[in-house]
């Protein structure tokens, strides 16, 4: 897992270790990480142009030094200070080594040197700027982004909120970010992840006055190690019984997609619960499917059954009924999936019965919203859940007293009491109607399998994206694609498997 820290974190721990080490020890330590990665994106390092935009705080410090060990190496280095102060030290070891110095007002530059440069370094703000940058910072991040060559941001692009990735008016895009000590959660949950680029992490010791991370960011291996493995002695019924309440007459996709997602990562057994309508085309789709008439106008018994996770939501529709359908499901004790349909019958209800349900329920249960269904849900602002994800995924999970699986250009799961996870897996392919009717089937038969409702949801996002990806290699894909290509995420997936 990468882990990421807040960044009253990160100054805790930095005040505790710089009572420990020389003065200045971790700035040089961050400054030799920056121009290592500076010198992996020069074409060479001597003759090289470098522009630094520098800041009055410690991150212009960073790109000051940093600059002074590129001019060591014979690069012509210049710098332009946004303000009339910048780190002194910096400054005079930029000079001592035969780099330029002039603030950005100075002859009037129009952005000029940003053009006729081999690199930019992004040293204007560091992980404590909050809000939209002011001026001059706000031109200079501007000129940038606009400028034909590699930009590297120290830290955190200025104008990212290091804690949520919120971009409130103009930001530097960088392609590389350098971060010192630990990750920060704005760097990998958009729209700041979009501008930080290929993030590097920095060792300066800082991993011993650490605690907890606030979010993670899993890897492969880690998705790895948590997917079940069937053993020998599996059958169906060890692999997981699932029961997928989707899809209605006019949206009988849904359940076809659905059944699907949780076949192909590897469900047991499905038990489809529908009207007859829908679950002849699931079947004849599906035929390993296990159809179970219970359509919620016509049943009167709506539990589950005996299942060990349930899926309900998608395309399922809300008329009354179908609340009773919910409020039986919730009202079970095995692992439940909330998604579409069923999310919308919850934010009807406001504070009733349906969210007292959910509230006191002691079986896991998971929420699977895109930004409009959370906001309905926390009757919030859609454009600020957009801005602040982590916040919203959060705040939902306390609420709800469950874990809440936020979908988006960032997909984050959120759990009380455990640090929130950033899926890395993520692709605008997956912008396509039915893709989240398959990841709900996904992930429910992951929650069948026994896995609790927040792995599910890590694991069941991380083989969603890849699967994406790998579906058409890169070209437009239908959520029907998905399908075929689930195995070949989890097969590659478990090719990471330790031991």
């Amino acid at each position: 897992m990468l882990s990421a820290h807040t960044v009253s974190v990160v100054r805790e721990a930095e005040y505790a270790l710089m009572a420990s080490v020389p003065d200045g020890a971790l700035m040089r330590r961050a400054a030799a990480g920056l121009a290592a990665e500076c010198v992996r994106l020069l074409p060479r390092v001597y003759g090289s142009r470098v522009v630094l935009l520098v800041g009055g705080g410690d991150n212009g410090g960073d790109a000051l030094y940093a600059g002074a060990l590129l001019a060591s190496r014979g690069a012509a280095v210049r710098a332009l200070l946004a303000g009339g102060s910048a780190h002194e030290g910096g400054v005079d070891a930029l000079r001592s080594a035969g780099g330029r110095i002039r603030t950005f007002a100075d002859g009037g530059t129009d952005g000029a040197d940003m053009f006729d440069a081999d690199l930019i370094v992004d040293g204007l703000i560091g992980i404590g700027g909050r809000g939209g940058l002011r001026e001059p910072h706000a031109t200079l991040a501007v000129l940038a982004s606009n400028a034909p060559v590699p930009v590297v941001a120290v830290d955190v692009p200025s104008g990212v909120d290091a804690d949520t990735g919120e971009v409130a008016g103009a930001a530097v895009r960088a392609d590389a970010t350098v971060t010192f000590g630990t990750h920060k959660p704005g760097l990998f949950v958009d729209p700041g992840a979009e501008r930080a680029g290929r993030v590097r992490l920095v060792d300066i010791g800082l991993g011993s006055e650490l605690p907890g991370p606030e979010l993670v960011c899993p890897q492969a291996v880690d998705i790895a190690s948590l997917l079940p493995a069937p053993g020998a002695e599996a059958d169906k019924y060890r692999r997981g019984v699932l029961a997928v309440r989707a899809g209605s007459d006019p949206y009988r996709g849904a359940a076809v997609l659905c059944v699907g997602g949780a076949l192909r990562t590897g469900v047991g057994m499905i038990r489809f619960g529908g009207g007859k309508g829908v679950a002849d085309q699931v079947i004849g789709r599906w035929p390993e499917t296990v159809a179970d008439l219970r359509d919620p106008q016509s049943s009167t018994d709506l539990s589950p059954g005996r299942v060990a996770a349930v899926v309900i939501g998608p395309g399922r529709g809300t008329h009354p009924a179908n609340a009773d359908e919910l409020r039986a499901v919730l009202d079970s004790d095995v692992p439940v999936l909330v998604d579409a349909d069923g999310l919308t019958l919850l934010a009807g209800n406001g504070g009733g019965p349906l969210t007292g349900l959910l509230r006191g329920r002691t079986a896991q249960t998971l929420l699977t919203p895109h930004a409009g269904e959370l906001s309905r849900l926390l009757d919030a602002d859609r454009a600020d859940v957009e801005a602040r994800r982590l916040e919203h995924a959060a705040l939902a999970a306390d609420r709800f007293r469950c874990t809440v699986l936020l979908k988006g250009s960032t997909t984050v799961v959120a759990h009380p009491g455990a640090p929130a996870v950033a899926n890395p897996t993520g692709t605008p392919l997956l912008a396509t109607a039915g893709s989240g009717d398959v990841l709900s089937g996904s992930v429910g038969a992951l929650l069948a399998s026994g896995l609790p409702a927040r792995e599910a949801a890590m694991c069941g996002a991380y083989l969603h994206g890849r699967a994406a990806s790998l579906a058409r290699g890169g070209a437009p894909i239908s959520a029907s694609d998905l399908l075929d290509a689930l195995p070949l995420a989890v097969a590659e997936v478990s090719r990471n498997r330790r031991g």
